[in-house]
């Protein structure tokens, strides 16, 4: 399975990292480097992964990295990430397109 990012995905991982760097650079290291772990294992087994409540869209789903939620979306043989969000922000309908 093909894997693409979208840039709303990889601006998120930015602010991310960012934000945890201020504190600790090596723990925003690791998140990132999980992060990235976790949506590769989607390779094979791409619907592991929830369905996201807010979407209630079988083709939308999300994993979790620590209190971070992988939200991607699946198309034939193709996975989009579409975005990363903490779990306790609410998640903007225009992130699921």
């Amino acid at each position: 399975m093909k894997i693409y990012w979208s840039p709303l995905a990889v601006e998120r991982l930015e602010e991310i990292y960012e934000y945890i760097s201020n504190d600790n650079v090596s723990a925003a290291q690791n998140l990132i480097e999980n992060i990235f772990d976790k949506v590769e294992s989607l390779a094979d087994n791409s619907e592991r992964g929830r369905i996201v409540p807010e979407s209630n869209r079988e083709d939308v789903r999300e994993l979790f990295e620590g209190e971070y939620r992988i939200i991607y979306k699946l198309e034939s043989k193709k996975l989009f990430v579409l975005t990363i969000r903490n779990f306790k922000q609410l998640l903007p309908e225009e992130d699921l397109e």
